[in-house]
């Protein structure tokens, strides 16, 4: 609940049916990843025709708005912004035309050289409608249309010029790809019915579809998908991958398999070594909802400790990370959760949550949970101490943001007033994710950077 947002989902599918209600569907499974604003374009055999704007999937994807929007080809995108602001000519998939024909480009990640990309082509008198890095990408295939006459080849030549975090869904006339950068940050997986062929941000999205999931798109990757098969094209070089942790532990939906870790199961794994590492002298388990609810399971598994559910959530009530008061995310955790007394009263409890950023919704929590009976209120975290920015595509940009960077975790026990408070271990959360920590991206953990940042410090020097 009190975790660092992400960015964005994307998906993509051709078929031998109208593939409108399927973009709906996949859109509306994977609407956790993003907010702000939703859209879809489709090919219609004589155009890409696009709808989009800020809000959530089934108020701008609607009858009224979808009316007379038909096609077999077609990208989808639901957006949560952390390059650009969040006004809705931001709002994707984002159109360009090119020699070939029309383009759509739906984009998960950021683009870590997006100002020096954009400094170099205003240079050349290029002109820009946002302040996206997916602009950008559109554009940048759009040149390379222009002077290769084949989308493939464009594609490739424009993965040499971005660096950064990147999973793509993109359409030429009624020709649909498939892009993940060439680390691996964000997920993108395959998936197929009866004559449909689909690319996804995560496989839930795939079961609401009735689809098999067919694997993930490799990092560095590029497929093309039409009603029947599936064409892939290599990575010319391998870079050495770097898998965001945040998405088993946080973003991911519980039910989706991203690379071959099922989420719900990594995340019992992390609660339980979390119970290994920092046990508690308790009553109950309980999670934060919805984000600590399979690690808290896991640590009542390993501790014996009983498990309980000690909040009701309202699932009405906006998300507290992105309001920009303190006071004012205060008080929306009061109408998100209210604490169940008889679970609680005359308790020592240990609650579990995936991360702590700012901490201002734990210290919240825990005063409810205190003014309802609690006897002590312990608390444990299945993310190590989040100590420095993410430029991939995590909603944590500076420094300033994060409550461990200034204090030691003695302190942030304190500001947030639990009885005990323990992080799990770097380590810990390795052994949890079954990956190896080469293979995975820490830096916001452990302030080492996979690829070159100004002013980062790069992991392998």
């Amino acid at each position: 609940m009190a975790g660092p947002k992400h960015s964005c989902g994307v998906v993509g599918i051709r078929s031998v049916y109208n593939v409108v209600p399927s973009l709906q569907r996949s859109l509306l499974v994977i609407q956790h990843r993003g907010q702000e604003s939703a859209g879809l374009s489709v090919w219609n055999g004589e155009e890409i025709l696009t709808v989009k704007n800020n809000g959530l999937v089934n108020v701008v994807l609607n009858d009224t708005t979808l009316a007379g929007v038909e096609g077999r080809s077609g990208i989808g995108h639901v957006r949560y912004s952390t390059t650009g602001s969040k006004a809705p000519v931001n709002a994707q998939p984002l159109n360009v035309g090119t020699t070939l024909g029309p383009l759509s480009v739906a984009h998960n990640g950021d683009i870590t050289n997006f100002q020096e990309l954009k400094k170099k082509y205003m240079e050349q008198g290029w002109s820009f409608l946002t302040d996206s890095d997916s602009e950008m990408i559109a554009k940048i295939i759009s040149k390379n249309i222009s002077q290769f006459n084949d989308v493939i080849m464009a594609i490739k030549d424009t993965v040499k010029e971005l660096d950064g975090a990147y999973s793509l869904a993109i359409m030429v006339n009624d020709h649909v790809y498939g892009v993940r950068d060439p680390y691996g940050f964000r997920p993108l997986c395959i998936g197929r019915t009866e004559g449909s062929n689909i690319i996804v941000s995560e496989s839930a999205a795939l079961i609401s579809l009735g689809a098999e999931f067919v694997r993930d798109v490799e990092p560095g990757e590029i497929v093309e998908i039409d009603e029947k098969s599936i064409i892939s094209y290599p990575p010319e070089t391998k870079k050495p991958r770097a898998h965001c942790m945040f998405e088993w532990i946080y973003f991911a939906r519980p039910d989706s398999v991203m690379d071959g870790r099922c989420v719900y199961d990594v995340r019992k794994n992390v609660g339980k070594i979390l119970a290994r590492e920092s046990p508690a002298d308790v009553d109950l388990v309980m999670p934060v909802p919805d984000s600590g609810r399979a690690h808290a399971i896991g640590y009542a598994m390993v501790s014996g400790v009983p498990y309980e559910e000690g909040f009701m959530k309202n699932r009405f009530v906006d998300r507290t990370f992105i309001l920009p008061e303190q006071s004012a995310r205060e008080n929306a955790v009061s109408m998100k959760m209210n604490p169940i007394s008889s679970t609680i009263k005359d308790k020592r409890i240990l609650i579990v949550d995936d991360s702590i950023v700012r901490g201002t919704t734990l210290m919240k929590l825990i005063k409810m949970l205190k003014a309802a009976g609690a006897k002590e209120v312990h608390v444990r975290i299945g993310c190590p101490p989040v100590i420095a920015p993410c430029y991939y595509g995590v909603d944590m940009k500076s420094r300033d943001q994060f409550i461990a960077t200034t204090h030691s975790v003695e302190e942030i026990r304190k500001e947030i007033g639990a009885d005990s408070l323990a992080y799990i271990s770097i380590k810990g959360l390795v052994e949890a994710l079954g990956i190896p920590e080469e293979d995975l991206c820490l830096a916001c953990v452990n302030n080492l950077y996979p690829t070159r940042i100004e002013g980062e410090k790069y992991r392998y020097d």
